[in-house]
């Protein structure tokens, strides 16, 4: 077998005609446990004869590339498709705590992730959200664009206040619009769980991109060109882990020291050894480095130093690396591609089983 280890599902109709296709091949299932377990989900449509929805799942590596987890051909974006997604996807990866799903505000997706995933918390989208909030208010859309997406990425509690005051001020209905939804739902302030960086879905919509012309091709070729895609992609990031002499992944590597450049403005004042004052311009913040928390909000949501921990722990003579997310380290990159993605073997060198080449699958209507 070429991919020993992945899960892949065909489900055809009481017509023997094809109704879905899910993948999830070894070296995406091998590395779950080395990332951290935010999934984003979104579906796109095929433009072949075969009008289906290309459905994908994915998250983010230590380093900040796509990593996919999942993708699947399904015949609509309809309830049937998502719960047999979701069933399948679960019986691929299960349920790992403080995991959450990012997605879009479609119906379907939220009725059937809930009920496949109960306990899983799924956050929206927080440009899909906007561009709802567009369609209704439009006239105060532009006004408070900043102040929304400022308000979805704060850290603390007094910053979402003072924006949400002034959301009220400029227009009450979107207050209570974003309200209604739920705080929890586009606030990383208000996640039950850490959603880190992962606000929107737009890594799902780069792979879309990705796939362009190929959505034109038929169903056998466009799953061919996927596959093609993903192991070009997992092989450039296995060769870049394997590279990566850095204290972190590129991404967080850089986000590391801009931070460290930031604190030299700051002045660290020790109260014990884990607890110190840090003066940023004239607000003092609280740094912990045994819990590795900053009144901040930053140390503990990022999982890495923030200016003001990069401050203490300079004026200790501390590593940083210690103060880091094993997520983002090189070690746990390199895991999360030890598998590669092999190459398909020719057609006729494939050894089929005689329960699969007897298998008859019909072209959908």
């Amino acid at each position: 077998m070429t991919y020993p280890g992945s899960y892949i599902r065909i489900e055809k109709s009481p017509k023997n005609e094809f109704m879905y296709m899910y993948i999830s091949l070894y070296a995406f299932i091998k590395g779950f446990d080395y990332y951290r377990p935010i999934v984003i989900v979104d579906g796109n449509h095929l433009k072949s004869t075969y009008t289906g929805t290309f459905v994908s799942a994915s998250t983010l590596d230590g380093a900040g590339h796509i990593l996919p987890l999942a993708y699947s051909v399904v015949d609509s974006e309809n309830d049937a498709a998502w719960l047999w997604f979701f069933e399948q996807f679960k019986m691929t990866y299960g349920e790992r705590e403080n995991m959450c799903i990012v997605l879009d505000r479609n119906e379907s997706i939220i009725k059937y992730l809930s009920r496949v995933y109960p306990t899983v918390p799924h956050f929206a989208c927080i440009w899909h959200l906007w561009n709802n909030v567009y369609k209704k208010f439009k006239e105060s859309h532009v006004r408070l664009s900043e102040v929304y997406f400022s308000m979805a990425k704060a850290y603390i509690q007094d910053e979402f206040d003072s924006l949400i005051e002034k959301v009220e001020k400029v227009d009450i209905r979107i207050k209570d619009y974003l309200e209604l939804v739920g705080y929890e739902k586009w606030a990383r302030l208000y996640a039950p769980v850490n959603r880190g960086w992962t606000m929107t879905s737009n890594i799902a919509e780069s792979i879309n991109s990705a796939l362009v012309s190929a959505r034109e091709l038929p169903i056998y070729d466009f799953l061919e060109e996927v596959r093609k895609m993903f192991g070009r992609w997992n092989w450039n990031d296995r060769k870049e882990a394997s590279h990566t002499y850095t204290t972190l992944g590129r991404k967080y590597q850089e986000i590391l020291k801009l931070n460290e450049a930031l604190s030299t403005r700051m002045t660290v004042v020790p109260s014990t050894e884990r607890l110190h004052m840090v003066n940023d311009e004239g607000r003092n913040y609280t740094v912990c480095l045994l819990d590795k928390t900053c009144s901040c909000g930053r140390f503990q949501v990022d999982e890495l130093p923030c200016p003001h921990a990069w401050g203490v722990l300079k004026s200790k003579f501390l590593m940083p690396e210690d103060y880091c997310s094993d997520y983002y380290k090189p070690k746990s990159i390199i895991i999360t591609y030890e598998v590669p993605v092999y190459p398909l073997p020719d057609r006729r060198e494939w050894n089929i089983p005689a329960h699969i080449s007897e298998e008859v699958i019909l072209p959908p209507k």
